[in-house]
């Protein structure tokens, strides 16, 4: 079965973060190891969120008993995402060189499965500009997108990330590829529409849908989960980003209905995995 290292916030009352991840994957038939970065009782978008940041040494501590026992070898996706210090990323981005250097083994005369490193740089949002320290921001930047297999931004996160505008999926897809690395790029407003971007240096797609009023806090964290668990399928790039976007917006789409104040990742379940029918994939280059 497989593994996955998810770094980032627990949050008992709202599906965010690693919480929201952790139960996607769980679904989809994935184990997950959830370190956190902060403990809170909900998403600060409700108000004081209660709990605690993590002190970077207990999250240390955290990561040096899962490499004890050996799992590192045998994680196959690395999600990593909020954080509160910039001592976290640097724990996480050695967890990552663990992760890659540790040995592996195939199973059944096949070669071993290499890890597949998903950063989502959460660092801010339209509207709101940065919601984490500069420090942090340079510590993601610096320390996390370099060990990236796959970047996964907001719109507002690739701008602050590149320096350039990006207001159109052209302007996305200009962006991500100067990350130097494919990249995922959410929250694309094209009309009556909202889009995720895939970007690699040799093709680019959109996979779009109609936008609802609102949404739920928690789909970047469940989209980066959901391509994740799609790449370990043996998707290629469209086609795990077509079934991720899906199964986001089916979940928001779920959410809408029942004037749910949180994502319903659990009651989806296997809907998480089915392609629907109100995303229209495009491809862009």
């Amino acid at each position: 079965m497989p593994l996955a290292l998810i770094i980032s916030s627990h949050v008992a009352a709202s599906h965010v973060g690693g919480t929201a991840q952790a139960s996607a994957l769980a679904i989809l038939k994935i184990d997950s190891m959830v370190v956190p970065t902060v403990v809170y009782g909900r998403h600060p978008g409700w108000g004081p969120p209660g709990g605690a940041k993590i002190d970077p040494a207990t999250l240390e501590g955290m990561l040096a008993g899962i490499e004890a026992n050996k799992l590192l070898g045998q994680t196959d996706l690395v999600l990593t995402g909020y954080f509160a210090f910039p001592e976290q990323v640097t724990a996480a981005a050695h967890a990552i060189d663990a992760v890659r250097g540790a040995q592996r083994k195939g199973y059944g005369g096949e070669a071993a499965r290499q890890p597949v490193v998903i950063v989502d740089p959460t660092l801010g949002d339209a509207g709101k500009g940065l919601y984490v320290p500069a420090e942090v921001a340079r510590a993601v930047a610096g320390e996390l997108l370099p060990r990236a297999d796959i970047v996964a931004p907001n719109a507002w996160e690739l701008a602050h990330l590149t320096g350039q505008d990006v207001r159109t999926p052209e302007d996305a897809v200009v962006a991500a590829r100067r990350l130097g690395r494919p990249a995922l790029v959410s929250s694309i407003a094209q009309g009556k529409e909202i889009g995720v971007i895939y970007a690699e240096p040799s093709q680019a797609w959109m996979a779009a849908h109609p936008r609802l009023p609102s949404a739920p806090k928690g789909t970047g964290d469940l989209l980066s989960a959901l391509f994740g668990a799609a790449i370990l399928d043996g998707l290629t790039g469209s086609y795990a980003l077509g079934r991720a976007v899906g199964g986001v917006a089916e979940t928001v789409a779920a959410a809408h209905a029942a004037s749910a104040a949180e994502l319903p990742i659990v009651a989806m379940a296997q809907r998480l995995k089915a392609t629907s029918p109100s995303v229209r994939l495009e491809r862009l280059a």
